[in-house]
């Protein structure tokens, strides 16, 4: 299995373009009280705006679809489908959304597939409020955040 990596910190450039142009995000989480505290967040970062929730996986495809977020923020544990198999297939259909995989499972395999699957971030639900801001610009410019919990490579 290849190993997880910690994205790079942002060059001063791709700061500068983010505080002329929000980065566009679509919320999935299928818990209101969760989506209004992640919308709560994301509203107080300078550069990005949180243009539709879904509560579903189908209307999460809907809003990538007709909206086109630059970063689809997707809780992989949602009535509908499969969170992982959902990635694949919005990669392929949606190239210009990228993906940050939102979740409480702290598996390195479960990562991986996200990854795998098409995701440029995974994020755990329980350091979204200092590590989801960071992990949607990361994929706004096509890099790769995973966070350093699930990251790093534990020796015993």
């Amino acid at each position: 299995m290849a190993d997880l990596r910690l994205a790079p910190a942002p060059p001063e450039e791709a700061r500068e373009i983010s505080a002329q142009r929000p980065i566009r995000v679509v919320l999935a989480d299928d818990h209101a009280f969760m989506r209004r505290g992640l919308r709560l967040l994301l509203e107080g970062e300078d550069g990005l705006e949180v243009i539709a929730e879904a509560e579903d996986l189908r209307s999460a495809t809907e809003h990538v679809h007709r909206d086109r977020p630059a970063v689809l923020v997707l809780d992989l544990r949602m009535p509908g489908g499969s969170g992982i198999e959902t990635i694949s297939h919005l990669r392929a259909e949606v190239p210009g959304t990228q993906i940050v995989a939102l979740t409480m499972e702290a598996d390195r395999r479960f990562a991986q597939k996200a990854l795998h699957s098409g995701a440029l971030g995974f994020v755990l639900k329980d350091l979204a409020d200092s590590e989801l801001p960071v992990a949607i610009r990361a994929a706004a410019r096509g890099e790769e955040y995973v966070s350093p919990r699930v990251a790093v490579r534990r020796r015993h």
